[in-house]
């Protein structure tokens, strides 16, 4: 412990203050008192401190930019059940929780029916991707439409698609929830047209690529989109079979056992 009145622990205190370490305050004394009981060398010490600072802002940073995904709510992969869903492979996943793909541009797909596990897999591997060091935003698509629409109206649609089209992975959920005008529609194809083969873009939708067309009732502005969302793209289909319905018709089985 910090010896009150002690001029030492008190200059490095202001000092780590100045010098934002808020690692090494914390814990200086104690790595101190480590060093003195292990006789380590000076440099021993001062890489042990360093280590400690590097440790806690990788943590924070990984933090921030889980934050800044506007996640609507935690989901990791370490928690999805695959053996409820058998048609979700492991090392698929695996090979998407590293950035790989990401740096590369290349698009993510995941169709599915409601309540097989999409959204949890987008949020999971935005995740994954925010803590490996990337910037990811996740939106859905009525509210990323809505927010193009609203720039649009103001005379700001250049910044705002700007700005997401610098974020290395855009997580779009419920795409295909909605029918889409054909000014939605252009607007949306803005996005991914300026994120072709550059920026990462992950879509989770319940509707399989033939019905496409009646989402944007614009044949060839759907093929456009199309186009730019499956080239190069991983696919991930989560089936039919949804976790919520079976999870409610356990419940009720079992009610009506006891």
């Amino acid at each position: 412990m910090r010896l009150p009145g002690d001029p030492e622990d008190a200059a490095i205190d202001e000092a780590c203050r100045d010098l934002r370490l808020p690692a090494v305050r914390e814990r200086f004394v104690e790595f101190a008192a480590t060093a003195r009981r292990e006789q380590s060398s000076y440099k021993q010490f001062l890489l042990d401190l360093l280590q400690v600072e590097r440790t806690d802002r990788d943590v924070r940073r990984q933090q921030r930019l889980v934050r800044a995904a506007k996640f609507p709510r935690p989901k990791r992969l370490e928690d999805f059940d695959y053996a409820k869903n058998p048609n979700v492979q492991p090392a698929i996943i695996g090979d998407l929780k590293s950035p790989t793909w990401v740096k590369e541009g290349r698009p993510l797909v995941l169709i599915g029916d409601s309540g097989t596990g999409k959204s949890h897999l987008l949020i999971g591997i935005g995740t994954a991707i925010a803590e490996a060091g990337l910037s990811v935003r996740y939106t859905t698509t009525s509210a990323l439409v809505s927010e193009l629409a609203e720039a649009d109206a103001a005379r700001r649609l250049s910044s705002v698609i700007a700005r997401y089209s610098k974020v290395d992975l855009l997580c779009l959920d419920e795409f295909g929830h909605l029918n889409l005008d054909k000014k939605g529609a252009k607007l949306l194809f803005q996005i991914f047209t300026e994120r072709e083969e550059c920026k990462a873009t992950a879509v989770a939708t319940n509707s399989p690529f033939v019905e496409w067309d009646s989402i944007f009732n614009d044949p060839r502005l759907c093929a456009a989109i199309a186009d730019r969302i499956t080239f190069r793209c991983t696919l991930l289909q989560t089936g039919t079979e949804s976790f919520r319905l079976q999870a409610t018709e356990a419940h009720h089985a079992a009610r009506a056992a006891s």
